[in-house]
């Protein structure tokens, strides 16, 4: 855990070296193979892309290298689990040497898949952003209708818009709209918060 290239590394991709400590032969060597490094470290888990990024940042870091022979792409750690090295044993082929493979970017591999997979992202956002563009600045939003359009008069049949004197019956109609507005209002705001909770776009305010 006091390795260089492991302290180096950044925290999101350490599970996945304390992975390849455990997931590579006695040279600490493996075939790239993302899909079953994937199974391997994150059983259950669709983690394919995760370790892709993780195995950049740890080449990054100089927790391992990349090296190619015969046409296939390996990984070897720099610093593998202890282990006696008179029994220590790998199929995989030799890597070249150090300061070689720390340049290499096979075609195809993982560097390339990881390259399309940023690329891709990016497009994807661009087209995102485009698309709210159109949506949000192109259509104008129609304005609400106000609710006091629709309250009932603040005064009486005989006095519908009110009076200064004392009217007996102009003051409950004047309650009777203040009530009528405020349960307009807060229906409308509950209408905006179940909105907003269901991802939909609110517009326009309160207008009164």
């Amino acid at each position: 855990m006091q390795f260089r290239g492991y302290l180096r590394a950044p925290m999101a991709a350490k599970p996945t070296a304390i992975g390849l400590w455990l997931h590579t032969d006695g040279l600490g060597r493996r075939e790239v193979v993302p899909e079953l490094l994937a199974a391997a470290i994150y059983p259950g888990e669709a983690a394919t892309e995760l370790v892709l990024e993780h195995l950049l940042m740890l080449d990054e870091s100089g927790f391992l290298d990349f090296y190619q022979a015969d046409g296939t792409e390996y990984l070897v750690l720099r610093r593998p689990l202890r282990v006696d090295g008179r029994l220590a044993w790998s199929n995989c082929p030799e890597p070249p040497h150090r300061e070689s493979s720390r340049t290499f970017a096979a075609v195809g591999g993982a560097r390339a898949r990881a390259g399309e997979r940023v690329r891709a992202e990016q497009a994807a956002r661009a087209s995102e952003w485009a698309q709210w563009a159109d949506e949000h600045e192109s259509k104008p939003q129609p304005p609400r209708r106000p609710l006091l359009l629709d309250a009932p008069p603040i005064g009486c049949p005989d006095h519908p818009f009110g009076r200064f004197k004392d009217c007996g019956p102009c003051g409950t109609a004047r309650r009777r709209h203040d009530r009528w507005v405020q349960e307009a209002r807060y229906g409308e705001q509950m209408t905006d918060y179940e909105q907003i909770r269901d991802g939909e776009e609110v517009w326009g305010g309160d207008p009164f």
